[in-house]
């Protein structure tokens, strides 16, 4: 299960991201996980208490944006949905797209708490 690597990944980056604003505790945590990103959400889900225990986000609640694919086609230039098994232009039915975003894992957002 290579999510709880990642899982311990991310909570590097979030401890980094608490200690830089003085964080007394971490409150939340958004990721947006695409369906091309080669990480299911719900073991990211799972993971995730085991990689926040002893870390300033133990108590953190974690919120995941199954994101959605976006592709552009290389012939027309249009922009659209797509589904992840099937990469093909809603405009023309052409196959040569570049996936614009879907493949991506992003911390979005995290929420402090600070001693005022």
């Amino acid at each position: 299960m290579h999510e709880l690597s990642v899982c311990l990944a991310l909570m590097q980056q979030v401890e980094t991201i608490a200690k830089q604003h003085n964080a007394t505790a971490v409150e939340q945590v958004y990721l947006k996980v695409g369906p091309l990103s080669g990480v299911e959400p719900n073991l990211i889900r799972k993971a995730y208490p085991l990689a926040a225990i002893g870390t300033i986000a133990e108590n953190a609640e974690l919120f995941i944006d199954d994101g959605e694919v976006i592709i552009c086609c290389t012939q027309c230039g249009s922009e659209s949905a797509a589904k992840p098994n099937r990469l093909l232009c809603a405009s023309c039915g052409d196959f040569r797209t570049r996936i614009i975003s879907g493949d991506e894992m992003i911390l979005e957002r995290v929420e402090l708490s600070t001693a005022h």
